[in-house]
C-alpha cells in the first residue's frame, strides 16, 4: 500500500468492560480532506484475520479515487489484544465490535460528508448488523461473502466438507471428536478445504496469508465468536439470523456471492463464477470494477 498517500495511526477506544485502554489501529489510503468521494471503511473478516488481505481493496483509490480506511478489529493485528478474554462470549459480540466501529467513524469526522462501508466475510455480518442501526451518514454498502444465517452457513459448511476426499473426511471428523484441531494432520486436511473454498489462487497472496498468521497468533475473538475453525462453529455466533435485521437496511447495498433476496430493489446481487470466499483475489479486475462503479455511478 505504500505507494499511495498513506496515513497510518491510533485512536483511542473505551472498550466495555476491557478492564483497560484500548486503541484501534488504522491505515487510510488516500486524502479524506481532500477527496470529493466519501471514504471507503473496510471491514475485514475473522474476527481477527487483520486488515492486510483487504489489500486489494486500494484499487479502488487507483482507479475510482475513492479513500480507503483499513482497521484492525480490537483483539487482532496492531490493535489491542485482549487474550485474558479467552471463552468470554459476553465479552465478544457484535455490539462490541459496532460501538468500535462508531469510535472510529466519529474519529474521522465524516459523517456529515458521508461514508460507505465494505465488509468481508465476518465483516459483511457486522456491516450488515452496522447499517440495520441505520448509522448517520452511511450512503452505501457492499457485503462481500457475509453470511445472513449462520445456522445456514453451517449446514452450507457441511455439504461443501461432503464434496472433499474420504481422506481428508476422515482426518477432520477425528479432530472434531477428539478436539485436535491444532495437530499437523488437522491443519493439513484443513488447509485442503480453505484451498477450494475460501481462497483458490495460487499461490496463496502473502496478504491472505497473513490473515491466517494473524489468526493463529491471537485467535482469542474467533474463537470465542465462530469456534476452533471455519469448518467447526461453535462460538456465540452460531445462532446469529442477521437476515431478520436486514429489512431496517435503507442504504443501496451491493451482494457479493451471498443469498439475500429480501431487501428488494436497494438490492444489487453479483456472483462472481470463478470464486470462492476471495473474489477480491480470485477475480480481482472485474470484482474492483464492479464495486468500484456501484460506490461511483451514482
Amino acid at each position: 500500500m505504500s505507494e499511495f498517500p498513506t496515513v497510518e495511526g491510533e485512536v483511542a477506544f473505551d472498550a466495555p468492560n476491557a478492564g483497560k485502554p484500548c486503541t484501534t489501529w488504522y491505515r487510510v489510503v488516500g486524502d479524506l480532506e481532500k477527496s470529493s468521494n466519501p471514504v471507503l471503511i473496510a471491514l475485514h473478516g475473522g474476527p481477527g484475520a487483520g486488515h492486510e488481505y483487504l489489500s486489494s481493496f486500494t484499487d479502488l483509490y487507483e482507479q475510482y479515487g475513492i479513500p480507503i480506511v483499513f482497521y484492525d478489529q480490537i483483539g487482532c493485528g496492531r490493535s489491542t489484544h485482549l487474550r485474558e478474554k479467552v471463552g468470554d462470549e459476553a465479552f465478544w459480540t457484535v455490539d462490541l465490535f459496532i460501538a468500535e466501529l462508531d469510535n472510529l467513524i466519529d474519529h474521522f469526522r465524516v459523517r456529515d460528508r458521508g461514508f460507505y462501508i465494505v465488509g468481508q466475510s465476518w465483516g459483511g455480518m457486522l456491516g450488515g448488523a452496522y447499517a440495520s442501526r441505520r448509522p448517520r451518514g452511511l450512503k452505501k454498502l457492499v457485503i462481500a461473502g457475509g453470511p445472513a444465517s449462520f445456522p445456514l452457513f453451517v449446514e452450507w459448511g457441511k455439504q461443501l466438507r461432503a464434496a472433499l476426499p474420504a481422506d481428508i473426511r476422515k482426518v477432520l471428523e477425528a479432530g472434531d471428536r477428539d478436539g485436535s484441531y491444532e495437530s499437523e494432520e488437522y491443519q493439513k486436511a484443513s488447509l485442503v478445504f480453505y484451498s477450494r473454498y475460501v481462497c483458490t489462487v495460487k499461490p496463496v497472496p502473502e496478504p491472505v496469508k497473513r490473515a491466517f498468521e494473524n489468526l493463529k497468533d491471537d485467535p482469542t475473538a474467533y474463537n470465542a465468536m465462530q469456534g476452533p475453525s471455519e469448518i467447526v462453529v461453535n462460538g456465540n455466533l452460531k445462532d446469529w439470523e442477521g437476515w431478520k435485521e436486514a429489512h431496517k437496511i435503507e442504504v443501496d447495498t451491493l451482494l457479493l456471492n451471498g443469498r439475500y433476496d429480501e431487501l428488494g430493489e436497494l438490492i444489487k446481487w453479483i456472483v462472481f463464477e470463478k470464486s470462492s470466499h476471495m473474489a477480491h483475489w480470485e477475480e480481482r479486475e472485474r470484482y474492483m470494477q464492479v464495486v468500484g462503479t456501484f460506490l461511483s455511478g451514482y
